[in-house]
């Protein structure tokens, strides 16, 4: 690997999976320097020269959302104007990936607008894992590596030896998620029929599937308010499931989700550090961290070196 013209920056969404990163790749995180203007903006500084550079940006957007936005469109914005030869965000967590159609009047399709500003700071191609859809690949013009975090969640509940395991869909739009994963372990698959009554409100109907007496385990992209999860778990209970686990790649962990998974009667959240977890959540017992920086990585190195990242998919 060319290690003379691969650089690595980061933003203050998550410094610490940056740094992770560099060490699997064995290069120096870069220099740069991100601060704020007395009214709020954004000031930022490459401390370095990139000039015909293959950069790599690490930021996902997650809370604060806009923030960090916002300091990957100028960081991309700031490498363009310094000569990179080339940019590649790596957004680990996509942030408005959820608003990604127009399933009312008069909305915005926010993901589509995502992509256009992070195209239109200098992007040459994008570096993502899990997208909450996968159609949002295509609302970039330039490459899209899509990377999943299935094979480290997968590792770490093939060596829990779980015996009778039965992979659960929250809802119909995780099927396809939860039968790729299913199929990995070997498992069965159940489905939990949910009808959603408000933004960041839904109400479980009822399981399909066989759970009797088993160990589900839930497994959903994003877990934001853990309404949905809890829920589930309660559903799958009722339904005679033995006990339940629940993985997902990106914790946002908004509002009560820390309590609410403190107080339910699932066994173990598994999640990965694309968002770093605030610390309330570090604390909570029930919440395992794994990382998908070695994962991340190897997409990078194979970007790097132009070889084949399809491998990384599966």
């Amino acid at each position: 690997m060319d290690r003379d013209h691969l650089r690595l920056f980061c933003g203050t969404a998550n410094p610490e999976l940056a740094k992770e990163i560099c060490a699997c790749l064995g290069i120096p995180l870069g220099q740069s320097s991100v601060s704020r203007f007395s009214d709020g903006e954004v000031h930022l500084q490459i401390l370095e020269n990139v000039r015909g550079a293959d950069v790599f940006v690490v930021q996902p957007t997650c809370h604060p959302v806009d923030t960090h936005l916002m300091e990957l469109l100028l960081m991309t914005d700031a490498l363009k104007r310094a000569s990179a030869r080339r940019i590649t965000p790596v957004i680990a967590y996509y942030g408005y990936s959820r608003q990604d159609r127009k399933d009312r009047p008069r909305v915005p399709i926010s993901s589509k607008l995502v992509a256009d500003l992070v195209m239109a700071a200098g992007a040459h191609r994008v570096l993502t894992m899990d997208l909450h859809t996968p159609q949002i690949q295509g609302f970039f013009n330039v490459p899209v590596d899509h990377l999943f975090a299935a094979p480290v969640l997968v590792d770490y509940f093939q060596k829990a030896n779980l015996s009778n395991l039965i992979v659960v869909a929250p809802d119909a739009g995780g099927v396809e998620r939860a039968r790729f994963f299913a199929k990995k372990m070997n498992s069965s698959l159940a489905i939990v029929d949910k009808r959603r009554v408000d933004v960041d409100v839904s109400e479980v109907m009822h399981v399909i599937g066989d759970v009797e007496g088993r160990p589900a385990l839930v497994i959903d992209d994003i877990i934001d308010t853990a309404g949905t999860l809890v829920k589930t778990s309660e559903a799958l209970l009722k339904h005679g499931a033995a006990r339940v686990y629940a993985c997902c790649t990106h914790p946002v962990l908004s509002g009560q989700a820390v309590e609410r998974i403190c107080k339910s009667a699932i066994v173990k959240v598994v999640v990965t550090n694309s968002i770093p977890l605030s610390e309330e959540a570090r604390k909570c017992g029930r919440i395992e961290v794994l990382s998908i920086a070695d994962l991340l990585a190897r997409g990078i190195q194979s970007i790097h070196e132009e070889t084949s990242v399809s491998s990384l998919f599966i």
